[in-house]
């Protein structure tokens, strides 16, 4: 057997390739899952653009210098166990390599999952090495696998968001300025925001992703990135940067001397990514998800923080699945080349906003 892995340069993110391998005897204590399908979305830019930064080329290193696999979030099944805790067949939800297997080593197992216990990863957050058995996540529901690949994990980091917000009163703020408005994390994080009486949520996109953006119902009003003007420059607001636009950040921190607070959540730009050093007003403080969970379980402990989450999650999936106003469509990308094809897309930024890639290498 083998496993065929996309590749991806990591000082040169269009370049790409596949390559494939062949499998090596598990050890004991290890589990080797088929990974069945992925999502591919902005988040996963976001994590080869700040691979180094963030420690996401760790996840899954590869022995080939200047090379790098990009992690993805979706569901495979175990095929082979050398583990006595975890059995032949499991379907698990966590964070996989792309490619079409990985080897895990679980430890701390429960009823609703296991670690990954690898050396490599013992650095590493935890939020990215837990492994849920579906059978007993209360995230999963039967026939929504794809939207959960999607939008399970984006739509974390928007609830985290959102509450780190709430948290800090909006910084004295009441109007929220949202880049990449388009984007599945954005609009999540809209999606939370909206229902929070006494705010103005601005959404910024292209102007041909404007109409898109509109009919979600979650931005009081959205504006083409040109059109900055349009907003008062006296308003006190929170910059929520999606894009990582680096001219954008300091359009938009010079343009508004009330600029409250600027969090740098994404990098969807990836040609204009940049640090945007000696802007005017507050510091860009990159928002880390992690740290944010950390405090709410210490607030609230880790059953009321999961119990909240779930709870806002299957609101958030069943709006996202209306079947008469669908904000979501799939597209699924069969086979190591189609998969290739479609992470070019992705990277690109090309396509329809309201459509959700699903690969599979196999």
């Amino acid at each position: 057997m083998s496993t065929t892995t996309l590749l991806v340069r990591r000082n040169d993110l269009a370049n790409a390739r596949l390559a494939i391998a062949p499998d090596t005897p598990l050890e004991d204590g290890q589990v080797r899952v088929r990974v069945d399908a992925f999502a591919l979305t902005a988040n996963n830019i976001t994590y080869a653009a700040f691979g180094d930064a963030m420690d996401y080329w760790r996840f899954y290193p590869t022995p080939e210098e200047g090379w790098g696999i990009v992690p993805v979030w979706g569901f495979g099944t175990v095929r082979q166990s050398l583990h006595p805790g975890v059995a032949t067949g499991e379907r698990l939800y966590g964070y996989w390599p792309m490619a079409d297997s990985a080897v895990l080593k679980p430890g701390h197992l429960s009823p609703a999952g296991f670690s990954d216990e690898a050396p490599h990863r013992a650095q590493l957050h935890s939020v990215y090495n837990r492994y849920m058995r579906c059978e007993a996540d209360p995230f999963y529901t039967p026939g929504t696998e794809d939207v959960q690949a999607l939008l399970r994990p984006l739509y974390t980091t928007s609830w985290l968001i959102d509450d780190f917000m709430a948290d800090n009163d909006f910084f004295g703020a009441r109007t929220l300025l949202l880049s990449s408005a388009s984007s599945k994390t954005a609009y999540g994080t809209a999606f939370q925001l909206s229902q929070r009486p006494g705010l103005e949520v601005i959404g910024l996109t292209s102007d041909a992703n404007r109409a898109f953006c509109e009919s979600l119902g979650c931005y009081t009003r959205v504006l083409a990135y040109e059109a900055l003007e349009a907003i008062d420059g006296a308003t006190p607001l929170v910059y929520i940067d999606f894009a990582g636009n680096v001219e954008l950040r300091r359009a938009i921190h010079t343009r508004f001397a009330n600029l409250r607070y600027s969090c740098a959540v994404g990098g969807t730009h990836v040609e204009h990514l940049g640090a945007a050093k000696d802007l005017p007003g507050p510091r860009a403080t990159l928002f880390f998800a992690p740290a944010q969970i950390r405090k709410r379980q210490g607030d609230w402990g880790p059953a009321e923080l999961a119990r909240r989450l779930v709870e806002a999650w299957h609101s958030f999936r069943d709006r996202v699945g209306d079947a008469t106003r669908p904000w979501l469509r799939v597209r699924r990308h069969e086979g190591a080349d189609a998969a290739l094809a479609a992470y070019r897309q992705v990277l690109e930024g090309r396509g329809d906003p309201s459509l959700g890639h699903i690969l599979a290498i196999r």
